[in-house]
């Protein structure tokens, strides 16, 4: 029996040569290869501008600050989510206001949203979660009206699909990840994607300290002019190296996506006749990429949440612990909140199994005996 990891990024001899053709043009930093990375995903994600950063964290801060959110603000966001999407509000001195989810699909909705409006919200922030698409559309007719912006955080959502296009798609302004847990990986990085473009030129100015010259057209020159610093700016840029690797994951998505489909469909099928086991699916109106697989566990399966965790690991099998409930960290003490039952359930009760590319049919057989051995027996082995 060996281990089997709940995620494993899909690398090889392609983002090797990717990487190494961009060293030995000796121009390593923000440059070409940036540029054809943001075409390429502006292309796929079927939205005019695309705009590479350093992380989605810094991707949703500066998607706020386009937004022109900042102290004194309201930003409502799920505190059923990875707590960069809370913190983001805090990064422009807004103030977070946290929603419930769907217990369906792990999102903010439009009722939850709108439970949560106050009088200062000038954003919202809404998350395809674990790479289930959120209903984007239904919330933006609520917040277009208001003047409210709605901020589509896609950190799992790439390959992911809403009403016929790719999540995304839909919205003014987008935020993806590109760390190693996600289906499109560079190492650490980041996209922001939008209709607007004033906001992408802006962003692109403050991803490099807001240079009036960008360090790309100063090497192209012999003598570059005198750059200004037009405001106070960020150091928010992606490499060539990481975007040689992403052009080409970006080439392999619809291929993973599709097999990770697989793998889940045959999670489903496998452990169909377990009771008090819950898997979440699609949503009516989209397709997911399943990013992360999440469990809800409950009775009359023998085994609560922790307890499963630690079965699984005793059969070599890393699952994870659910999504995080940010309102119960200590970075968020004190910040008063409205009921959030469905958030704590889900925080409290859901697991993320073993997914990804590579995976094979004895991997997955052998998570799939773990769980099934503790249901007929209820005790662990």
């Amino acid at each position: 029996m060996t281990r089997v990891n709940v995620m494993q990024p899909w690398l090889g001899a392609e983002e090797v040569a990717a990487v190494t053709e961009v060293i030995e043009s000796g121009w390593v930093a923000q440059g070409p290869r940036v540029a054809a990375f943001e075409a390429a995903f502006a292309a796929r994600m079927q939205v005019p501008y695309a705009v590479a950063v350093s992380s989605c964290t810094t991707a949703l801060h500066l998607a706020l600050v386009v937004a022109g959110v900042g102290p004194g603000d309201d930003v409502v966001v799920p505190s059923f989510s990875f707590i960069a999407t809370a913190n983001a509000a805090r990064y422009v001195g807004a103030q977070p206001v946290f929603a419930d989810v769907d217990p369906e699909t792990g999102n903010v909705t439009v009722d939850t949203v709108k439970t949560a409006l106050t009088p200062q919200t000038r954003a919202v922030i809404v998350v395809d979660q674990g790479g289930i698409p959120v209903d984007l559309a239904a919330i933006r007719e609520l917040c277009d009206p208001l003047d409210i912006t709605v901020v589509e955080d896609a950190a799992c959502g790439a390959g992911s699909t809403y009403r016929g296009r790719p999540v995304g798609a839909g919205a003014e302004v987008t935020a993806w990840s590109f760390h190693p847990r996600k289906i499109v990986t560079t190492g650490e990085g980041g996209m922001i994607t939008t209709t607007r473009e004033d906001w992408a030129d802006r962003a692109r100015l403050l991803r490099e300290h807001a240079m009036s010259v960008s360090a790309a057209e100063r090497h192209r020159s012999v003598l570059p002019p005198a750059e200004q610093y037009l405001e106070v700016g960020y150091n928010f840029r992606m490499t060539d190296l990481q975007a040689a690797v992403g052009i080409v994951q970006l080439g392999r998505l619809d291929e993973v996506v599709a097999r990770r489909r697989e793998l889940a469909a045959r999670y489903r099928e496998a452990l169909a006749d377990v009771r008090g086991l819950r898997f979440v699916d699609d949503p009516a109106y989209g397709t997911a990429n399943f990013q992360s697989l999440w469990l809800e566990v409950s009775d009359p399966f023998p085994l609560d949440r922790e307890g499963l965790l630690a079965h699984l690991a005793e059969a070599d099998v890393s699952a994870r612990r659910g999504i995080m409930a940010s309102h119960r960290q200590p970075a968020y003490a004190g910040l008063e909140h409205g009921p959030l039952p469905v958030t704590e359930r889900l925080t409290d009760n859901t697991l993320i199994l073993p997914l990804f590319h590579q995976m094979t049919e004895a991997q997955q057989d052998q998570v799939i005996d773990a769980i099934r051995a503790v249901a007929s027996t209820g005790v662990t082995s």
